[in-house]
């Protein structure tokens, strides 16, 4: 007996905790009609079919750094130079020291620092230090260098990524252009 009125007030709890909405759901950005929602849902990705089910998910392509643009395309600019730490996961780029023969006293040490996943200009912080030395690396003065070559690092690696960007969105185009979607009377 007791057990149940436990039961019956822990109930009441939870129906007067719901106040009738649930998270997520709203009626104006759903169509009423379900084969409507379900065509929605298919469209934006998400949801299964049956006869996917039981089917091993694993394509052989992996989906990882070389699936974000911006990655993809920092690693090609900066492929000139030995690079000390590669994090995706930190979201940062950081090279070794580099120096031509021109100015064997002289070199740059450049990082990438990703903020987003999104392709803009505010997407990457990107610093360029150099460091000067004198009398062979004895005596070296570091310093973060003019912003130019930053900019151009930036604009580069933003062109590179947006091409990135239209080459794969052209991939899943021609990979979905025989899917059928239902009749939706």
């Amino acid at each position: 007996m007791l057990k149940t009125h436990i039961y019956i007030i822990i109930a009441c709890l939870l129906l007067a905790a719901c106040n009738g909405k649930l998270p997520g759901a709203d009626a104006r950005k759903f169509p009423a009609d379900p084969k409507l929602r379900v065509e929605q849902n298919m469209k934006a990705g998400k949801g299964f079919r049956l006869s996917e089910v039981g089917k091993s998910r694993g394509t052989g392509e992996f989906e990882f750094a070389s699936s974000n643009e911006l990655w993809r395309a920092s690693l090609d600019i900066l492929d000139f130079m030995p690079l000390v730490s590669v994090n995706y996961s930190g979201g940062i780029i950081i090279t070794d020291w580099y120096s031509d023969n021109e100015t064997p006293n002289e070199s740059i040490k450049i990082s990438v620092r990703f903020l987003t996943n999104e392709i803009r200009s505010d997407a990457i912080d990107i610093k360029v230090f150099t460091r000067s030395c004198k009398n062979n690396f004895n005596n070296c003065k570091v310093f973060e260098s003019n912003q130019n070559i930053a900019q151009e690092l930036r604009k580069q690696i933003l062109k590179n990524a947006t091409l990135y960007k239209d080459e794969n969105l052209e991939k899943v185009k021609e990979k979905n252009k025989d899917y059928k979607y239902p009749n939706i009377k």
